[in-house]
Parts: C-alpha cells; structure tokens; sequence
C-alpha cells in the first residue's frame, strides 16, 4: 500500500522542496506553494482552485502566487499561477513546466520534479516580480497537506 500525502515524502525530501521554494521566492515578491494531498477524486484543476483558495494564494497583493498541487494516490497534479503571474508568462508556461515534470514523476523522482517546477517558476516570478526593499513574505514556504 503507498503512503498517504503526509508520509509521501520524506523529511529531507520535505526539506529538500521547502530549499527550492526559498531559493525561488529570493528575488521575488511571488509566492510559491505546495500543496499535497493523498486523493483527488475530482477534475484535478478544479481541485487545485480550491486549495488555491483555501491557502488564501488569491489573496496576495500582485497576484503573483503559484500553487503546485499533487495528489499521490490519484497519480495527478496541476499547477495553478494567479491572474498577475499569467499575464506575464508565455502561452504555453504552465504546460510545458507540467510535461517536464511529469518525466520526473514517470520515473517515480517525484522530488526532483516539484524541485525543477519551482525553480522555473521562480526564475519568471524574479524576472516579472522582482524583490522590492518593503516586500514581505505573505505566504507560508512550508508544504501543506490535506484529507
């Protein structure tokens, strides 16, 4: 039986992704999270809107938060940017992120491909919304879970 979405990752691979979303958000005034769940038994996009929501990422001043949502037994995952950060990046950003780490994910580097999917993010998110003097931090960087 595979672990549920608290047990999915372990406490260096939790690290491991918490580093990346602080490395990404260094510059920037974006927010980056991640959110985890065991199940997901509704359109995969429709739930991570909702726990866009629930993690109150529509909230942010510019607009600019990005939620990589997993839901491992359920073998899906989305990633939802806010309105700020999608009029800035090309087209396709957010497809081509998704089918990159969806060969990590393939080859069970379920790690290494959040990693490389918040590093991409980060790097528009520093060019479209670099850090200012009086930025805050308005999000948690930590990795949530639910059900």
């Amino acid at each position: 039986m595979s672990p549920t979405a608290k047990r999915f990752f372990t406490k260096e691979e939790q690290d491991e992704i918490t580093k990346a979303i602080l490395n990404a958000e260094l510059d920037t005034s974006g927010e980056i999270r991640v959110h985890i769940e065991t199940y997901c038994k509704e359109n995969v996009l429709d739930r991570a809107a909702f726990i866009f929501k629930k993690l109150g990422m529509d909230n942010t001043e510019l607009h600019n938060g990005v939620l990589f949502y997993l839901a491992v037994k359920s073998r899906k995952f989305a990633i939802l940017g806010d309105s700020g950060i999608n009029a800035v990046v090309p087209e396709n950003f957010w497809d081509d992120i998704k089918e990159k780490m969806a060969i990590y994910f393939k080859e069970n580097k379920f790690t290494e491909g959040l990693v490389y999917g918040i590093t991409e993010a980060g790097k528009h998110l520093k060019k479209h919304f670099p850090h200012h003097i009086d930025d805050i931090n308005e999000l948690p960087d930590e990795i949530s879970f639910d059900r």
